[in-house]
């Protein structure tokens, strides 16, 4: 019974770590001046989201869709969705039962519309 209870506060704590990161990313993403830099920010947003919630080092995967412009996400009126995508171990399984401790699939979608009006550096024209 212990075990059950243990489990299900990791997998709700890991529920709440990834949607906190889905949010995160997705305004490091919109944030950032172009798509490349975009990524990385997300990246790093979603990781110390999940860090601030005591999941370090998990494996983690952060994917970025938007529209209408796929190619281009910083365009003026896109909308950006960035999906972030992880794992929770769950605890105190023992080595006798199997190889690797189980895990919990968790994932978490989040939309941010770029929007119409955007800073712009003159001094890089």
């Amino acid at each position: 019974m212990l075990w059950i209870v243990l489990s299900v506060f990791d997998v709700q704590r890991g529920a709440f770590a990834v949607s906190s990161a889905a949010r995160a990313a997705g305004r490091a993403y919109v944030l950032a001046p172009d798509d490349s830099l975009g990524q990385a920010r997300a990246e790093e947003a979603a990781r110390q989201a999940l860090a601030d919630q005591g999941l370090r080092g998990v494996p983690l995967t952060v994917t970025v869709s938007c529209t209408p412009y796929p190619h281009s996400c910083h365009q003026g009126t896109s909308v950006v969705t960035v999906r972030v995508a992880t794992r929770v171990d769950l605890p105190l399984l023992p080595d006798v039962l199997g190889g690797e401790a189980p895990s919990f699939a968790l994932d978490a979608e989040h939309t941010v519309p770029v929007g119409q009006y955007q800073e712009v550096d003159r001094a890089a024209r």
